[in-house]
């Protein structure tokens, strides 16, 4: 029988634009650190980790648990783009779920490079080559870069279906850089009006701002994933409770769809 999944404790680092942040190993073992006291265990109590991470080399997750302890215990690197982190969290959550173990790490740390997103390996095909592909076909603007097509172009497609007007978007900007001033963690603190985000740099007529990109961000998080009957052993939280988790990939409608929204 499944067993009943608690976030005992979490931890995260405030987060920063590249080049101005500590070594990834460093901010991300602090994540895990606060993650740790905020369960009130210690590391060896972890018994298998998970650590997202997109953009650095194999083992990376070793590097950034080694800084906190070294128990042997199995370290799962994590890799899958954009849902990296939810990933990680997945994995944690269904091994705690299935009763493989009762006591998981999820950890997410991100080092990013300064500037649009780009590959790292063009010496062999892209597994973005199919996505790309129909961009090009439903978007065009070969001029601007990819994320922009992809994000910019699921956003064109949502104005064409509902009538939604690039100032709506532009409210959702200030209503987040609203929440940013009072989190100490947040990488933009500075207060924004809608009429602030319309009057920046245009970057997609009729579509988006600058002020609506987001730009490449350093930073860690971490969670410690219990099962009931180690957290009531232990005298750790329940209050946090994870109802329920699906994960899926693509089906063949992501493409046959003809549609932005549904590519992205």
């Amino acid at each position: 029988m499944a067993q009943k999944v608690y976030v005992a404790g979490v931890g995260m680092t405030k987060f920063s634009k590249p080049g101005v942040h500590d070594p990834y190993p460093v901010f991300g073992a602090a994540a895990v650190r606060d993650a740790l006291s905020d369960a009130g265990i210690e590391y060896d109590a972890i018994q298998q980790a998970y650590a997202g991470y997109v953009y650095g080399d194999s083992t990376c997750g070793q590097k950034v648990l080694y800084e906190v302890g070294m128990t042997g215990i199995p370290v799962v690197n994590v890799n899958n783009n954009c849902s990296t982190g939810s990933s990680t969290l997945y994995l944690a959550r269904q091994a705690v779920e299935s009763g493989a173990v009762d006591c998981a790490l999820a950890i997410g740390f991100e080092a990013m490079q300064r500037g649009a997103l780009s590959s790292q390996w063009d010496d062999r095909p892209s597994p973005f080559d199919a996505f790309d592909e129909k961009t090009a076909e439903l978007v065009g603007h070969d001029e601007l870069p990819l994320a922009l097509r992809y994000f910019g172009g699921a956003g064109k497609a949502h104005m064409d279906k509902y009538g939604t007007e690039m100032r709506d978007f532009a409210r959702v900007r200030a209503k987040a850089s609203r929440h940013a001033v009072n989190n100490p963690l947040a990488l933009f603190r500075n207060e924004m009006t809608e009429t602030d985000v319309m009057d920046a740099q245009v970057i997609w007529p009729g579509v988006m701002t600058r002020l609506m990109a987001c730009p490449p961000t350093c930073g860690a998080a971490a969670a410690v994933i219990v099962s009931e009957s180690f957290a009531k052993k232990h005298g750790l939280r329940r209050d946090v409770k994870v109802a329920g988790q699906v994960m899926t990939t693509d089906t063949r409608s992501t493409f046959d769809a003809n549609n932005m929204m549904q590519l992205v």
